[in-house]
C-alpha cells in the first residue's frame, strides 16, 4: 500500500511537471506575440520619426537654398550696380566702393585723433588700442603690417603689440619706435591710384587698394607715403585691415 502511494505520488509529480512545461510554452508564445506587437509598434514609430526628420531636413534645405538664392540675388545686384568684374564665383557678400573709401578715411581720421589726444593730455593709448581692434583684424586672425618707418628684424608688425608700438611707441621691445601717430599730424588724407575707383579692386568680401596717404604736421609740412591696404568684411559687416603696406616714395639720386 505504501508502494502504491509512492507510485501515485510519482505519477502526480510527472503530470505536474508536464503541465508546467505546457504552461511555460504557452507563456513563451504569449511573450513572442507581445514582442512582435512591440516590434511592430517600434518599427511604426521609427518610420514616423524618419519621415518627420526627412521632412524637417528637406524643409531646412529648401529654406537654406532660398536664403542662398536671395543672398546671391543681392550680391549680383551689387555687382551689377557697381560694375564689378573681379568678384569670385559664388561670393556670398560684396564690399562696396563706399565702404572701402569710408574705411580709408576712418584710418586717416584715427591717426590724427591719436596725436591730438596725446597733445591734449587724453588717453591716447586706450584709443590707439581701440583703433587696432576696430580697424585691423588682429583680434580675429592674421594681419600683415609693414609700416613706413620700420627696418631690420622689426620691419614687419604682424601682431597687435608690434603695431601698437609703431603708432604710439613706449614699448621696450621696440626701442626704435617713437610713435608715428604722436608727431602729431593735424591732417591726413588719402588718394587711390587712377581715376575715381580704379585704385580699388573688389573680390567679394575682400578688397584691395593702392595709392597714397598725405599727412600734415602742425608746422604745415606735408609728407606723402605709398600705401596698399587689403580689407576683409567680417560676419558683423565691418571692414578689417588684413594687409597694410606703407613706404616712402622712391627718390632717385640727382645727376
Amino acid at each position: 500500500m505504501f508502494a502504491k502511494w509512492r507510485l501515485q505520488s510519482k505519477e502526480y509529480s510527472t503530470t505536474e511537471k508536464l503541465n508546467a512545461v505546457i504552461k511555460s510554452k504557452h507563456n513563451f508564445k504569449k511573450k513572442i506575440k507581445m514582442n512582435k506587437k512591440n516590434l511592430v509598434l517600434i518599427t511604426f514609430t521609427l518610420c514616423l520619426l524618419a519621415t518627420s526628420c526627412s521632412q524637417v531636413t528637406e524643409k531646412a534645405k529648401e529654406e537654406g537654398q532660398e536664403m542662398v538664392t536671395q543672398t546671391n540675388e543681392k550680391v549680383q545686384k551689387t555687382i551689377n550696380d557697381l560694375g564689378l568684374v573681379y568678384v569670385e564665383e559664388g561670393a556670398q557678400d560684396v564690399i562696396t566702393y563706399a565702404e572701402v573709401n569710408a574705411a580709408q578715411q576712418a584710418w586717416c581720421d584715427a591717426l590724427v585723433k591719436i596725436g591730438k589726444l596725446k597733445e591734449e593730455g587724453g588717453d591716447y593709448k586706450s584709443f590707439a588700442e581701440q583703433v587696432l581692434s576696430g580697424a585691423y583684424n588682429y583680434d580675429n586672425g592674421k594681419v600683415f603690417f609693414k609700416p613706413t618707418l620700420a627696418y631690420g628684424d622689426q620691419t614687419f608688425r604682424n601682431d597687435k603689440k608690434g603695431a601698437l608700438s609703431y603708432f604710439i611707441g613706449g614699448d621696450p621691445a621696440y626701442p626704435n619706435d617713437k610713435g608715428f601717430a604722436l608727431n602729431p599730424w593735424v591732417k591726413a588724407r588719402y588718394d587711390n591710384a587712377g581715376e575715381k575707383n580704379e585704385g580699388i579692386q573688389i573680390y567679394g568680401s575682400v578688397a584691395i587698394t593702392m595709392g597714397n596717404v598725405w599727412v600734415t604736421s602742425k608746422e604745415g609740412k606735408e609728407v606723402m607715403v605709398d600705401k596698399t591696404w587689403v580689407f576683409r568684411k567680417g560676419k558683423d559687416g565691418k571692414l578689417k585691415i588684413i594687409v597694410h603696406k606703407s613706404a616712402l616714395p622712391f627718390a632717385p639720386a640727382a645727376k
